[in-house]
């Protein structure tokens, strides 16, 4: 039982960090790139999005399997 009580606060303080942190993260980009991405158009501007999200697979899909494969060997 207590162990599901540290994984649950685990989860919530690793939330809430996350929250916190969210709108530090926006400000990463830089002014050469904003501009670059908003003078591209329509079809840039939905291949940037697209490209976000492909990048984003394989970065999930490895912190998943190391998260997986940490609780599997508990």
């Amino acid at each position: 039982m207590r162990s599901g009580i540290g994984i649950a606060a685990a989860l919530a303080i690793g939330f809430l960090f996350c929250t916190i942190l969210a709108a530090h993260a926006g400000a990463q980009g830089c002014a050469m790139c904003y501009q670059n991405a908003a003078a591209s158009g329509a079809k840039g501007q939905a291949a940037l999005r697209h490209g976000i999200l492909i990048l984003l697979i394989p970065a999930l899909a490895i912190f998943g399997c190391i998260f997986g494969r940490m609780f599997s060997k508990r």
